[in-house]
């Protein structure tokens, strides 16, 4: 649970310009993941893309649809890995009246193990990484900001080698060889 939560951190980071988040989040803002252990056992790695959702949304203060399950591990570059069980996830977001599940990609194969019932109630979209996830979850695409201009130019400095009088072989840098302008 915590390497997903540390991954779903690392890809916001790399990306939060392209959500309309502050690159600089982590510096000013306190991130608490709790998840609390109750009757429902959990599986760390399969929360990856639900943990990224839950703190770009909070970050970024674009809600989550309520009719939206997910599940799949996320690598640091956004990549929606595979994760097991898919087909009691399906049963149990059927249960809970959810319309749209993402999945990994790697698990659309597994389809097959899912009863036609909760086939023909749910809408799967498959994901195979994190861009789908959040086109598909949020209430609304996020505003990338602004690119920042870099200087039109870069000072530049000037070294020059000054000749030794005595004609030696240069053997290094002597101090009154070099001088910076």
């Amino acid at each position: 649970m915590k390497e997903s939560a540390h991954a779903a951190i690392s890809y916001i980071r790399a990306c939060a310009d392209q959500y309309g988040i502050d690159g600089e989040f982590y510096k000013n803002k306190d991130i608490h993941i709790h998840v609390p252990d109750g009757a429902v056992p959990k599986d760390g790695p399969s929360a990856g893309v639900t943990i990224c959702t839950a703190v770009l949304s909070a970050l970024s203060g674009i809600p989550v649809r309520r009719d939206v399950a997910m599940t799949g591990e996320i690598s640091l570059r956004g990549r929606v890995l595979p994760i097991g069980g898919l087909k009691e996830k399906a049963m149990a977001a059927h249960r809970a009246g959810i319309k749209t599940v993402l999945i990994p990609r790697g698990n659309e194969k597994d389809l097959e193990e899912v009863d036609k019932a909760v086939l023909d109630s749910i809408r799967f979209v498959t994901a195979a990484n994190i861009k789908t996830v959040l086109d598909t979850a949020l209430t609304e695409k996020p505003k990338a900001l602004p690119v920042k201009k870099p200087p039109e130019k870069i000072p530049s400095t000037e070294i020059t080698f000054e000749k030794d009088e005595t004609d030696r072989p240069f053997t290094g840098l002597q101090p009154e060889a070099v001088r910076i302008s």
